[in-house]
């Protein structure tokens, strides 16, 4: 392994999330902002334990009542009296539903001079849940859309329908009061509706594009689900004022500035990264090929939110598969890595955030016993990266703007 590339892979991904963490985005957003009336503050997401401390550190008066919804694990020690639910993700559980079931009660009684301050941030399409069918149900087609490689989108425009608090309903639930939403975007683009599978949002997606998405994935659905997919849901919200406050683009952008500081050259491929995690690697790995011979130390950059299509049982993250697979077109080349990490700090069901890999990764599998194109078909990514030490382990950052994955080419060996 080059350990002066791995050390500069880090370092780009690490300052870039760093970079990109929500505190700064949110008091920007409630600065000088104050509200007649009672204030619940509701933060739900990845992002929304730091969320929330930074809206209580700029709001003029405390708020009347305050929910954090986040995943196991994400909390920090000292919430500053905010109650705090835990719940499961990518998959909602038992306290997804409790944690939807408090937030609803909490928002139950509210007038027209009340304000929901509603903090929201990816992985509340999971950590937010009110059934409208079985949960055993639910996670069942929730896993059936992980499994099969539909994009975020469309695993959000079927959640939105099975569920009584996403896809508008939840502000519809508020109202007469006002909600007042600070988001922070997982996905490409930022469209409102789809982060989360927008609670507070109109819903753009239509019944014909559940039902076309549904036929697609050829899901296997009761009844009772296939009748709540031809169910429209709220089209016009006028009590929400939204704004996005942080994207995958600030997070590319954040990156560029360190690769400078390292001295790469920088180029800007997409922020809007969506194809098989696989492929995406190989690709990466070949534009560094191509540019072996150019004398240039170069940073190429592309953020986004890969898929994974699931061929076997292992364990792993559309991360740490998009830097496996680059590892073949790398093999041999001594100045050249691929880095990716998912900016929330987890990648797929691991305590990983994503992988590396070097001109040095290939054979190193294999000195361990281990064959590339046979771990990506177990997609057992995460096993197979610790086995030669190349997972990237961060813990929850703190925020969630998709992932970035960063392709080095230097000069030096």
């Amino acid at each position: 392994m080059n350990s002066k590339l791995r050390k500069d892979a880090e370092t780009i991904v690490r300052s870039a999330v760093n970079a990109v963490l929500p505190e700064e985005a949110v008091r920007k957003a409630l600065a000088g902002k104050s509200f007649p009336g009672r204030v619940i503050l509701l933060a739900v997401g990845k992002a929304a334990p730091r969320m929330a401390l930074a809206a209580l550190d700029v709001l003029p008066v405390p708020p009347d009542a305050g929910l954090v919804i986040s995943k196991y694990g994400h909390f920090p020690e000292d919430m500053r009296g905010l109650r705090c639910i835990e719940a499961g993700h990518p998959v909602p559980d038992d306290s997804s539903v409790a944690a939807a079931e408090a937030a609803l009660a909490l928002t139950g009684d509210l007038r027209e001079t009340d304000t929901v301050l509603f903090l929201l941030s990816g992985g509340g399409s999971a950590l937010f849940e009110k059934p409208l069918i079985p949960l055993d149900e639910l996670q069942d087609v929730t896993n059936q859309l992980l499994a099969c490689g539909a994009d975020i989108v469309e695993i959000n425009t079927i959640r939105k329908r099975l569920s009584g608090v996403k896809g508008g309903r939840f502000a519809a639930h508020c109202a007469p009061a006002r909600v007042e939403a600070v988001i922070l975007s997982d996905i490409l683009g930022d469209p409102l509706d789809m982060i989360a599978s927008g609670p507070v949002s109109p819903d753009s997606a239509t019944c014909e594009d559940a039902q076309r998405i549904a036929g697609k994935y050829a899901l296997r659905i009761t009844p009772e689900a296939e009748a709540l997919l031809r169910e429209e849901t709220p089209k016009v919200l006028d009590n929400v004022e939204a704004q996005v406050v942080g994207s995958v683009r600030e997070l590319c952008r954040a990156a560029e500035t360190t690769c400078r500081n390292l001295g790469y050259e920088p180029v800007f491929l997409t922020d809007m990264l969506s194809c098989e995690a696989r492929e995406a690697g190989r690709f990466l790995a070949s534009i560094l090929r191509s540019h072996d011979a150019d004398g240039r130390k170069l940073a190429f950059l592309a953020g986004g939110e890969t898929v994974v299509h699931l061929t076997g049982k292992g364990k792993g993250g559309r991360n740490q598969e998009l830097a496996l697979a680059a590892c073949e077109g790398l093999r041999g080349m001594r100045n050249a890595a691929v880095i990716s990490v998912g900016s929330d700090g987890t990648d797929g069901p691991t305590d990983a955030a994503g992988g590396y890999s070097d001109g040095d990764s290939f054979d190193e599998l294999k000195a361990a016993g281990l064959n590339l194109h046979e771990v990506l078909l177990e997609n057992d990514t995460y096993n197979a990266l610790k086995a030669v030490d190349a997972l990237i382990v961060t813990g929850p950052t703190g925020t969630n703007v998709n992932d970035i994955a960063v392709a080095l080419l230097t000069t030096e060996e």
